[in-house]
Protein backbone atom coordinates (compact mmCIF):
# COMPACT_ATOMS: atom_id res chain seq x y z
CA UNK A 1 0.00 0.00 0.00
CA UNK A 2 1.28 3.70 -1.02
CA UNK A 3 2.24 5.63 1.76
CA UNK A 4 -0.36 8.38 0.41
CA UNK A 5 -3.06 5.71 0.39
CA UNK A 6 -2.41 5.24 3.93
CA UNK A 7 -2.53 8.49 5.15
CA UNK A 8 -5.81 9.30 3.17
CA UNK A 9 -7.29 6.00 4.31
CA UNK A 10 -5.98 7.14 8.49
CA UNK A 11 -7.38 10.54 7.92
CA UNK A 12 -10.74 9.35 6.22
CA UNK A 13 -11.50 6.80 9.08
CA UNK A 14 -10.33 10.11 11.88
CA UNK A 15 -12.58 12.02 10.34
CA UNK A 16 -15.78 10.08 10.01
CA UNK A 17 -14.87 8.88 13.63
CA UNK A 18 -14.59 12.17 14.91
CA UNK A 19 -17.57 13.54 12.84
CA UNK A 20 -19.91 10.75 14.47
CA UNK A 21 -18.93 11.65 17.73
CA UNK A 22 -19.13 14.81 17.55
CA UNK A 23 -22.59 15.02 15.36
CA UNK A 24 -24.06 12.63 18.19
CA UNK A 25 -22.61 15.38 20.98
CA UNK A 26 -23.89 18.39 18.74
CA UNK A 27 -27.47 16.73 18.47
CA UNK A 28 -27.92 15.85 22.23
CA UNK A 29 -26.18 19.51 23.03
CA UNK A 30 -29.05 20.76 20.62
CA UNK A 31 -31.44 18.79 21.66
CA UNK A 32 -30.90 19.49 25.50
CA UNK A 33 -30.66 23.37 25.03
CA UNK A 34 -34.25 22.78 23.51
CA UNK A 35 -35.51 20.69 25.97
CA UNK A 36 -34.36 23.27 28.13
CA UNK A 37 -36.02 25.91 26.66
CA UNK A 38 -39.38 24.38 26.67
CA UNK A 39 -39.02 23.50 30.39
CA UNK A 40 -38.56 26.97 30.69
CA UNK A 41 -41.92 27.93 28.91
CA UNK A 42 -44.00 25.44 30.93
CA UNK A 43 -42.44 26.85 33.98
CA UNK A 44 -43.62 30.73 33.10
CA UNK A 45 -47.17 28.76 32.05
CA UNK A 46 -47.32 27.44 35.75
CA UNK A 47 -46.28 30.63 36.86
CA UNK A 48 -48.69 32.41 35.05
CA UNK A 49 -51.86 29.64 36.16
CA UNK A 50 -50.29 30.69 40.14
CA UNK A 51 -50.68 34.30 39.23
CA UNK A 52 -54.42 33.94 38.05
CA UNK A 53 -55.25 31.47 40.75
CA UNK A 54 -54.55 33.92 43.69
CA UNK A 55 -55.59 37.17 41.37
CA UNK A 56 -59.34 35.43 40.61
CA UNK A 57 -59.27 32.75 43.52
CA UNK A 58 -60.29 30.22 40.30
CA UNK A 59 -58.39 28.13 38.14
CA UNK A 60 -57.67 29.73 34.77
CA UNK A 61 -60.16 27.88 32.44
CA UNK A 62 -58.30 24.52 30.36
CA UNK A 63 -57.37 24.71 27.01
CA UNK A 64 -56.72 22.84 23.92
CA UNK A 65 -54.72 25.25 21.73
CA UNK A 66 -52.65 24.17 18.46
CA UNK A 67 -49.67 23.46 20.37
CA UNK A 68 -50.23 23.78 24.12
CA UNK A 69 -52.52 22.09 26.38
CA UNK A 70 -53.58 22.77 30.14
CA UNK A 71 -55.95 20.31 31.84
CA UNK A 72 -56.48 19.80 35.65
CA UNK A 73 -57.64 17.22 37.37
CA UNK A 74 -58.32 16.56 41.11
CA UNK A 75 -56.31 14.45 43.24
CA UNK A 76 -56.03 13.57 46.98
CA UNK A 77 -52.26 14.57 47.67
CA UNK A 78 -50.01 16.99 46.59
CA UNK A 79 -47.15 15.28 44.03
CA UNK A 80 -43.77 16.96 43.06
CA UNK A 81 -43.50 19.21 39.84
CA UNK A 82 -41.78 16.50 37.49
CA UNK A 83 -41.27 17.54 33.60
CA UNK A 84 -40.93 14.53 31.27
CA UNK A 85 -41.43 13.80 27.27
CA UNK A 86 -44.91 12.73 26.27
CA UNK A 87 -47.17 11.85 23.18
CA UNK A 88 -50.21 13.94 22.51
CA UNK A 89 -53.07 13.99 20.30
CA UNK A 90 -53.18 17.31 18.30
CA UNK A 91 -56.99 17.61 17.64
CA UNK A 92 -55.91 20.53 14.86
CA UNK A 93 -53.18 18.26 13.30
CA UNK A 94 -55.40 15.19 13.88
CA UNK A 95 -53.04 13.28 14.91
CA UNK A 96 -50.17 11.96 18.07
CA UNK A 97 -47.38 14.32 18.40
CA UNK A 98 -44.28 14.22 20.43
CA UNK A 99 -44.39 17.05 23.83
CA UNK A 100 -42.73 17.74 26.95
CA UNK A 101 -45.17 18.11 29.67
CA UNK A 102 -44.91 19.28 33.36
CA UNK A 103 -47.33 17.55 36.26
CA UNK A 104 -47.64 20.18 39.02
CA UNK A 105 -50.04 21.12 41.93
CA UNK A 106 -51.81 24.05 42.76
CA UNK A 107 -54.07 24.13 45.69
CA UNK A 108 -57.74 25.66 45.23
CA UNK A 109 -60.01 26.37 48.49
CA UNK A 110 -57.07 24.01 50.19
CA UNK A 111 -57.84 21.29 47.34
CA UNK A 112 -55.13 20.21 45.56
CA UNK A 113 -55.43 20.23 41.79
CA UNK A 114 -53.43 18.26 39.68
CA UNK A 115 -52.24 20.62 36.41
CA UNK A 116 -51.02 18.76 33.19
CA UNK A 117 -49.66 21.60 30.98
CA UNK A 118 -48.16 20.33 27.53
CA UNK A 119 -46.55 21.56 24.75
CA UNK A 120 -45.79 20.56 21.45
CA UNK A 121 -41.51 19.72 20.61
CA UNK A 122 -42.50 19.29 16.76
CA UNK A 123 -41.17 22.53 15.91
CA UNK A 124 -38.33 22.35 18.28
CA UNK A 125 -37.39 18.79 17.32
CA UNK A 126 -37.61 20.25 13.03
CA UNK A 127 -35.20 22.75 14.16
CA UNK A 128 -32.95 20.56 15.55
CA UNK A 129 -33.29 18.57 12.67
CA UNK A 130 -32.84 21.67 10.23
CA UNK A 131 -29.85 22.83 12.11
CA UNK A 132 -27.96 19.09 12.64
CA UNK A 133 -28.43 19.04 8.89
CA UNK A 134 -27.13 22.06 7.66
CA UNK A 135 -24.15 21.55 10.39
CA UNK A 136 -23.64 17.60 9.12
CA UNK A 137 -23.50 19.11 5.28
CA UNK A 138 -21.25 21.34 6.07
CA UNK A 139 -19.22 18.87 7.90
CA UNK A 140 -19.22 16.19 5.18
CA UNK A 141 -18.75 19.70 2.84
CA UNK A 142 -15.25 20.07 4.35
CA UNK A 143 -14.21 16.32 4.20
CA UNK A 144 -14.78 16.18 0.64
CA UNK A 145 -12.56 19.07 0.46
CA UNK A 146 -10.25 17.90 2.71
CA UNK A 147 -10.11 14.53 0.67
CA UNK A 148 -9.35 16.38 -2.97
CA UNK A 149 -6.96 18.73 -1.33
CA UNK A 150 -5.35 15.49 0.21
CA UNK A 151 -5.16 14.02 -2.86
CA UNK A 152 -3.82 16.62 -5.39
CA UNK A 153 -1.55 18.81 -2.44
CA UNK A 154 -0.20 15.35 -1.09
CA UNK A 155 0.82 14.41 -4.74
CA UNK A 156 2.77 17.70 -5.66
CA UNK A 157 4.15 17.74 -1.72
CA UNK A 158 5.43 13.87 -2.13
CA UNK A 159 6.83 14.92 -6.15
CA UNK A 160 10.40 15.05 -5.12
CA UNK A 161 10.25 11.97 -2.43
CA UNK A 162 8.74 9.69 -5.61
CA UNK A 163 11.37 11.20 -8.13
CA UNK A 164 14.33 10.02 -5.72
CA UNK A 165 12.36 6.50 -5.13
CA UNK A 166 12.61 6.14 -9.28
CA UNK A 167 16.40 7.17 -9.48
CA UNK A 168 16.99 4.86 -6.99
CA UNK A 169 15.09 2.28 -8.74
CA UNK A 170 16.86 2.77 -12.00
CA UNK A 171 20.00 3.01 -10.08
CA UNK A 172 22.77 1.45 -12.16
CA UNK A 173 26.48 1.18 -10.09
CA UNK A 174 27.89 0.19 -14.03
CA UNK A 175 26.71 3.32 -15.76
CA UNK A 176 28.41 5.76 -14.18
CA UNK A 177 24.94 8.29 -14.64
CA UNK A 178 24.43 11.27 -11.82
CA UNK A 179 21.85 10.70 -9.56
CA UNK A 180 19.93 13.64 -10.01
CA UNK A 181 17.10 14.94 -7.66
CA UNK A 182 14.88 17.34 -7.71
CA UNK A 183 15.26 19.92 -5.22
CA UNK A 184 12.70 21.31 -2.93
CA UNK A 185 11.64 23.13 -0.08
CA UNK A 186 10.79 20.35 2.00
CA UNK A 187 13.76 19.58 4.97
CA UNK A 188 13.34 15.81 5.57
CA UNK A 189 13.15 15.14 1.46
CA UNK A 190 16.41 17.54 0.92
CA UNK A 191 18.18 15.21 3.76
CA UNK A 192 16.64 12.29 1.80
CA UNK A 193 18.25 13.31 -1.18
CA UNK A 194 21.49 14.22 0.22
CA UNK A 195 21.56 10.93 1.83
CA UNK A 196 20.51 9.21 -1.19
CA UNK A 197 23.51 10.89 -3.58
CA UNK A 198 26.27 10.17 -0.42
CA UNK A 199 24.93 6.47 -0.83
CA UNK A 200 25.95 6.31 -4.67
CA UNK A 201 28.77 7.72 -4.47
CA UNK A 202 30.10 5.80 -1.73
CA UNK A 203 28.43 2.62 -3.83
CA UNK A 204 30.23 3.85 -6.97
CA UNK A 205 33.53 4.33 -4.85
CA UNK A 206 33.40 0.97 -3.18
CA UNK A 207 32.53 -0.93 -6.28
CA UNK A 208 35.34 0.96 -8.35
CA UNK A 209 37.57 0.11 -5.88
CA UNK A 210 36.80 -3.72 -5.32
CA UNK A 211 36.82 -3.85 -9.40
CA UNK A 212 39.80 -2.50 -9.52
CA UNK A 213 40.92 -4.85 -7.23
CA UNK A 214 39.87 -7.81 -8.92
CA UNK A 215 41.33 -7.01 -11.61
CA UNK A 216 44.57 -6.35 -10.75
CA UNK A 217 44.58 -9.47 -8.66
CA UNK A 218 43.57 -11.93 -11.19
CA UNK A 219 46.35 -10.29 -13.54
CA UNK A 220 48.88 -10.45 -11.02
CA UNK A 221 47.51 -14.25 -10.21
CA UNK A 222 47.28 -15.13 -13.87
CA UNK A 223 51.24 -13.79 -14.50
CA UNK A 224 52.63 -16.58 -11.99
CA UNK A 225 50.30 -19.07 -12.50
CA UNK A 226 51.93 -19.19 -16.42
CA UNK A 227 55.33 -19.02 -15.37
CA UNK A 228 54.78 -21.90 -12.98
CA UNK A 229 52.95 -23.60 -15.49
CA UNK A 230 55.27 -22.96 -18.54
CA UNK A 231 57.96 -24.23 -16.01
CA UNK A 232 56.37 -27.26 -15.37
CA UNK A 233 56.01 -28.37 -19.15
CA UNK A 234 59.78 -27.20 -19.31
CA UNK A 235 60.52 -30.08 -16.19
CA UNK A 236 58.35 -32.23 -17.46
CA UNK A 237 60.19 -32.13 -20.99
CA UNK A 238 63.25 -32.43 -18.81
CA UNK A 239 63.27 -35.89 -18.54
CA UNK A 240 63.33 -38.97 -17.05
CA UNK A 241 61.82 -39.15 -13.89
CA UNK A 242 61.53 -41.94 -10.99
CA UNK A 243 58.25 -42.88 -10.45
CA UNK A 244 57.91 -40.83 -7.02
CA UNK A 245 59.25 -37.44 -8.57
CA UNK A 246 56.81 -38.07 -11.61
CA UNK A 247 53.53 -38.69 -9.62
CA UNK A 248 54.70 -35.26 -7.32
CA UNK A 249 55.13 -33.24 -10.88
CA UNK A 250 51.76 -34.57 -11.94
CA UNK A 251 50.34 -33.88 -8.83
CA UNK A 252 51.74 -29.93 -8.68
CA UNK A 253 50.46 -29.83 -12.40
CA UNK A 254 47.04 -30.85 -11.51
CA UNK A 255 46.86 -28.55 -8.86
CA UNK A 256 47.87 -25.83 -10.93
CA UNK A 257 45.21 -26.29 -13.36
CA UNK A 258 42.43 -26.74 -10.39
CA UNK A 259 44.28 -23.28 -9.45
CA UNK A 260 43.87 -21.10 -12.82
CA UNK A 261 40.23 -22.36 -13.20
CA UNK A 262 39.65 -21.48 -9.63
CA UNK A 263 40.85 -17.71 -10.23
CA UNK A 264 38.79 -17.64 -14.05
CA UNK A 265 35.61 -18.86 -12.05
CA UNK A 266 36.04 -16.18 -8.85
CA UNK A 267 36.61 -13.81 -11.58
CA UNK A 268 34.22 -14.48 -13.89
CA UNK A 269 31.48 -14.33 -10.61
CA UNK A 270 32.58 -11.21 -9.77
CA UNK A 271 32.11 -9.74 -13.43
CA UNK A 272 28.15 -11.53 -12.94
CA UNK A 273 27.74 -9.75 -9.99
CA UNK A 274 28.64 -6.42 -10.74
CA UNK A 275 27.20 -6.65 -14.53
CA UNK A 276 30.05 -6.10 -16.36
CA UNK A 277 29.06 -8.72 -18.86
CA UNK A 278 26.65 -6.78 -21.06
CA UNK A 279 26.59 -8.22 -24.52
CA UNK A 280 23.57 -10.35 -25.42
CA UNK A 281 22.99 -12.12 -28.54
CA UNK A 282 20.47 -14.62 -29.58
CA UNK A 283 21.16 -17.80 -29.44
CA UNK A 284 19.80 -21.04 -31.01
CA UNK A 285 19.63 -23.78 -28.06
CA UNK A 286 19.01 -26.27 -29.45
CA UNK A 287 22.44 -25.90 -31.93
CA UNK A 288 24.27 -24.78 -28.70
CA UNK A 289 23.05 -28.22 -27.00
CA UNK A 290 23.94 -30.50 -29.86
CA UNK A 291 27.33 -28.58 -30.21
CA UNK A 292 28.08 -29.17 -26.54
CA UNK A 293 26.99 -33.13 -26.67
CA UNK A 294 29.76 -33.42 -29.52
CA UNK A 295 32.45 -31.76 -27.28
CA UNK A 296 31.73 -34.02 -24.12
CA UNK A 297 31.21 -36.97 -26.97
CA UNK A 298 34.63 -38.73 -26.10
CA UNK A 299 34.52 -37.72 -22.16
CA UNK A 300 31.47 -39.53 -21.74
CA UNK A 301 32.40 -42.37 -23.79
CA UNK A 302 35.28 -42.86 -21.81
CA UNK A 303 32.84 -43.26 -18.68
CA UNK A 304 30.54 -45.62 -20.64
CA UNK A 305 27.35 -42.97 -20.51
CA UNK A 306 24.93 -43.15 -22.82
CA UNK A 307 23.65 -39.97 -23.67
CA UNK A 308 20.13 -39.10 -25.10
CA UNK A 309 18.24 -35.82 -26.15
CA UNK A 310 15.02 -34.56 -26.45
CA UNK A 311 15.30 -31.17 -28.37
CA UNK A 312 12.42 -28.75 -29.71
CA UNK A 313 13.72 -25.21 -30.90
CA UNK A 314 14.03 -22.79 -28.38
CA UNK A 315 15.64 -19.22 -28.17
CA UNK A 316 17.15 -17.03 -25.97
CA UNK A 317 18.77 -13.96 -25.50
CA UNK A 318 21.98 -13.51 -23.11
CA UNK A 319 26.14 -13.25 -23.73
CA UNK A 320 27.10 -16.64 -25.80
CA UNK A 321 30.17 -16.99 -23.36
CA UNK A 322 28.13 -16.98 -20.19
CA UNK A 323 25.35 -19.83 -22.31
CA UNK A 324 28.91 -21.79 -23.13
CA UNK A 325 29.69 -21.55 -19.73
CA UNK A 326 26.29 -22.48 -18.45
CA UNK A 327 26.03 -25.81 -20.45
CA UNK A 328 29.92 -26.60 -19.69
CA UNK A 329 29.50 -26.98 -16.11
CA UNK A 330 25.33 -28.94 -16.18
CA UNK A 331 27.15 -31.08 -18.41
CA UNK A 332 30.13 -31.70 -16.99
CA UNK A 333 28.05 -32.02 -13.41
CA UNK A 334 25.97 -34.90 -15.18
CA UNK A 335 28.95 -36.61 -16.40
CA UNK A 336 31.26 -35.93 -13.07
CA UNK A 337 28.45 -37.50 -10.40
CA UNK A 338 27.44 -40.28 -12.79
CA UNK A 339 27.97 -43.82 -12.64
CA UNK A 340 29.96 -46.20 -14.63
CA UNK A 341 27.32 -47.42 -17.57
CA UNK A 342 24.83 -44.63 -16.00
CA UNK A 343 22.79 -42.19 -18.66
CA UNK A 344 22.19 -38.74 -20.00
CA UNK A 345 19.55 -37.64 -21.07
CA UNK A 346 18.67 -34.02 -21.96
CA UNK A 347 15.09 -32.48 -22.71
CA UNK A 348 14.25 -29.13 -23.83
CA UNK A 349 11.35 -27.12 -24.91
CA UNK A 350 9.70 -23.80 -24.61
CA UNK A 351 9.44 -23.78 -20.93
CA UNK A 352 13.14 -25.46 -19.73
CA UNK A 353 15.84 -27.25 -20.68
CA UNK A 354 16.81 -30.09 -17.98
CA UNK A 355 19.97 -32.35 -17.37
CA UNK A 356 19.02 -35.90 -16.51
CA UNK A 357 21.23 -38.47 -14.95
CA UNK A 358 21.98 -41.54 -13.16
CA UNK A 359 23.97 -41.17 -9.93
CA UNK A 360 23.85 -41.95 -6.19
CA UNK A 361 20.62 -43.22 -5.13
CA UNK A 362 19.86 -40.48 -2.88
CA UNK A 363 18.65 -36.89 -3.28
CA UNK A 364 21.58 -34.37 -3.18
CA UNK A 365 21.24 -31.41 -0.27
CA UNK A 366 19.48 -28.55 -2.12
CA UNK A 367 20.77 -25.90 0.58
CA UNK A 368 24.28 -26.87 -0.50
CA UNK A 369 24.57 -27.97 -3.89
CA UNK A 370 24.08 -24.26 -5.49
CA UNK A 371 26.03 -21.99 -2.87
CA UNK A 372 30.20 -20.70 -3.74
CA UNK A 373 32.34 -24.48 -2.74
CA UNK A 374 29.09 -25.88 -1.24
CA UNK A 375 29.91 -29.63 -2.74
CA UNK A 376 29.60 -33.12 -1.30
CA UNK A 377 31.95 -35.13 1.15
CA UNK A 378 33.61 -37.41 -2.05
CA UNK A 379 33.07 -34.74 -5.01
CA UNK A 380 36.49 -33.91 -6.54
CA UNK A 381 35.66 -30.79 -8.14
CA UNK A 382 35.96 -27.01 -6.77
CA UNK A 383 32.02 -26.88 -5.72
CA UNK A 384 32.10 -23.52 -8.17
CA UNK A 385 29.99 -25.42 -11.02
CA UNK A 386 26.21 -25.18 -10.25
CA UNK A 387 27.12 -22.26 -8.11
CA UNK A 388 28.11 -20.39 -11.20
CA UNK A 389 25.28 -21.93 -13.05
CA UNK A 390 22.72 -20.75 -10.56
CA UNK A 391 24.23 -16.98 -10.93
CA UNK A 392 24.39 -17.13 -14.39
CA UNK A 393 20.71 -18.20 -14.47
CA UNK A 394 20.05 -15.51 -11.60
CA UNK A 395 21.53 -12.90 -13.75
CA UNK A 396 19.12 -13.55 -16.42
CA UNK A 397 15.83 -14.09 -14.69
CA UNK A 398 15.55 -17.73 -15.09
CA UNK A 399 15.32 -20.50 -12.07
CA UNK A 400 17.79 -23.06 -11.83
CA UNK A 401 16.14 -26.38 -9.65
CA UNK A 402 16.97 -29.44 -8.58
CA UNK A 403 15.04 -32.27 -7.55
CA UNK A 404 15.11 -36.12 -7.48
CA UNK A 405 13.10 -39.07 -8.88
CA UNK A 406 12.83 -42.50 -9.08
CA UNK A 407 17.17 -42.58 -9.21
CA UNK A 408 18.01 -39.83 -11.26
CA UNK A 409 19.10 -36.10 -10.57
CA UNK A 410 17.12 -33.85 -12.10
CA UNK A 411 18.45 -30.02 -12.83
CA UNK A 412 16.01 -27.88 -14.56
CA UNK A 413 16.12 -24.26 -15.80
CA UNK A 414 12.64 -22.80 -16.32
CA UNK A 415 13.00 -19.79 -18.63
CA UNK A 416 9.64 -18.68 -17.87
CA UNK A 417 10.38 -17.70 -14.17
CA UNK A 418 10.00 -14.23 -13.37
CA UNK A 419 12.56 -11.95 -12.44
Amino acid sequence: MKLSTRYRRVTLITSLVILLFTAITYYLAIHYILTNELDKDLTVEEQEINAYLQLYKKLPPPGNFKDQIVKYSSTDRTTTRLFSDTVYWNSAENENEPGRMLVTTVKLNQQPVKVNIIKSKVEAEILVRIIFLITLGITVLLLVNLAIINRFVLKRIWKPFYVTLSQLQRFNITDGADFVVEETNTDEFNDLNDAARSLALRVRKDYNELKTFTDNTSHEMMTPLAVINSKLDTLLQAGPFTEKQGVLIEDVYNEMSRLSRLNQSLLLMAKIDNHLIQDKSSILLKEKVIEKIKQFHELSQNEHLSVSAILKDKSILMSNYLADILLNNLFSNAIRHNVKRGSIQIILNEQSLSFINTGKPEALNTEVIFKRFGKGDQSEGMGLGLALAMQICNYYGYQLSYKFDSSHHHFIINFNSPK
